[in-house]
């Protein structure tokens, strides 16, 4: 990523790469970057997930404005994109930013590719009220989530935005619980109690409880080193707009 680009990302994205997490490797093949093309040329602008063959699921923050778009499914990315693009065509939640206020940011979209992609399994979404169910028999609080994106990484604790860096690589890292809203997941990326996290870039990715994603990025702390806001999925207002697009149970 250019430096002018990751410099608007700092400005205008809201505070969701990874954080003292690590290499993804193949632990996650069905998560994807989402890439704009910008003066003529492709880059990573935010993360995301294959939920069906042909339907990619990000955040509406990132499609915004956007109509075609394109999605790399590749361990590490190399700007500006040229190889490894499947297109697409956003579909942005129309509630984000209209209804709902402070207690439902609306804040999940989709792309749907222009080809079903048949080498990757896409990932399992949670069942209605999961995380509700979780909390009232106590076994959320000892749970563990795993975020993954290509967003900006942290690797040192100290310092604002100096150890921030971008490598193109798809990374994971682990988290828990903070707390649970009406439909946002608060998670701890406090590296001084081993936790990690998302940053800038990583907008629009999962975040998995075992191999379900139960929520995906939408916002943080400006720094990345303390606490993640996601978007859950388990919800009926994330459930039916994903409706929409794929077949839930």
């Amino acid at each position: 990523m250019g430096a002018v680009v990751l410099a608007t990302m700092l400005t205008v994205l809201p505070a969701v790469g990874i954080t003292f997490g690590e290499l993804d490797g193949e632990d996650h093949p069905n998560v994807g970057a989402l890439i704009a093309e910008i003066d003529g040329e492709k880059f990573v602008i935010c993360s995301g997930t294959l939920i069906a063959p042909d339907v990619f699921l990000t955040a509406s923050h990132c499609t915004i404005g956007l109509d075609e778009v394109w999605v790399s499914f590749e361990q590490d990315i190399d700007e500006p994109v040229e190889s490894g693009l499947h297109a697409g065509i956003a579909e942005t939640n129309s509630d984000f930013g209209v209804n709902g206020g402070g207690s439902d940011w609306h804040d999940i979209a989709v792309v749907i590719l222009d080809e079903k992609l048949t080498s990757i399994t896409p990932a399992e979404l949670p069942a209605e009220g999961v995380l509700d169910d979780m909390k009232a028999d106590k076994s959320l609080r000892d749970a563990e989530f795993t975020a993954v994106g290509y967003g900006v990484v942290r690797d040192d604790k100290t310092g604002g935005f100096h150890p921030l860096y971008w490598d193109g690589q798809r990374r994971s890292s682990t988290q828990t619980l903070l707390s649970l809203q009406k439909t946002v997941l608060g998670l701890s990326m406090q590296p001084s109690t081993g936790d990690g996290g998302t940053c800038y870039g990583d907008s629009g990715g999962p975040h998995f409880l075992y191999d379900v994603v139960v929520s995906i990025t939408v916002s943080g702390d400006t720094p990345c080193r303390a606490t993640d806001k996601t978007y859950r999925l388990d919800t009926s207002s994330a459930r039916a707009f994903l409706d929409q697009f794929v077949d839930l149970h």
